[in-house]
């Protein structure tokens, strides 16, 4: 049986698996990198279209990460897969973001990397969880309208007389994360829906999503 199946699609090899794993890794310490050089380089020094587009500020904020987060969570093969994934981006993108932050920057934010260096170690837990917004009934419509308020948290700023955009790419960001989540008009209509109630329920609360 399992042959017969194999025939129609066949599953994923070890090597394969190891190959995806370590792209994965090398893909999160390039982007620590890149974050952290944005970071240290002064914006008039950028080249124009960075310096237009605020891309330091952009890899600063969590939505850039909770969204690739979700796209290596959802798209993984199977749950424990999600959370390897995940895993080894976070370790891969924090490990060379701090490396860089202490050798070549010469200093040492320790609280900043607590909070991060502990988003990275329950990031599997995270992913797993995530991996099944993918899936059907309340629960998949529930972990999908969680995972919209948080990116919304990061796109909208929501006050008593005020309700605006943070930032074009986290609009961007935002509408993509919609798309991912898609499965039809009726599911999506509901994850937004609630996504958005419960981001007006806890806009005000700081979860503290701080700085990179």
């Amino acid at each position: 049986m399992r042959a017969f199946l194999n025939e129609i699609r066949s599953p994923i090899t070890r090597s394969k698996k190891l190959l995806n794993s370590t792209f994965i890794f090398i893909a999160g310490v390039l982007l620590g990198v890149i974050s952290k050089v944005l970071d240290e380089t002064p914006s008039n020094l950028l080249p124009y279209f960075l310096e237009v587009l605020d891309l330091r500020n952009f890899f600063s904020r969590m939505g850039i990460w909770i969204f690739l987060a979700l796209l290596l969570s959802v798209y993984s093969k199977s749950p424990g897969r999600s959370a390897l994934n995940v895993f080894l981006f976070f370790v891969g993108m924090v490990g060379s973001y701090y490396l860089y932050t202490v050798i070549v920057a010469g200093f040492y934010p320790k609280s900043y990397m607590i909070i991060w260096f502990t988003i990275a170690v329950f990031s599997p837990l995270l992913a797993f969880v995530c991996w099944y917004a993918k899936g059907k009934g309340l629960l998949a419509i529930f972990l999908s309208s969680t995972i919209l308020m948080f990116l919304s948290r990061q796109t909208f700023v929501f006050g008593f007389w005020y309700f605006d955009l943070i930032n074009g790419l986290e609009f961007l960001l935002w509408v993509a994360t919609i798309f991912v989540l898609y499965q039809s008009p009726k599911q999506i209509l509901r994850v937004v829906s609630l996504g958005m109630v419960l981001y007006f329920l806890t806009a005000q609360i700081n979860l503290f999503w701080g700085m990179l």
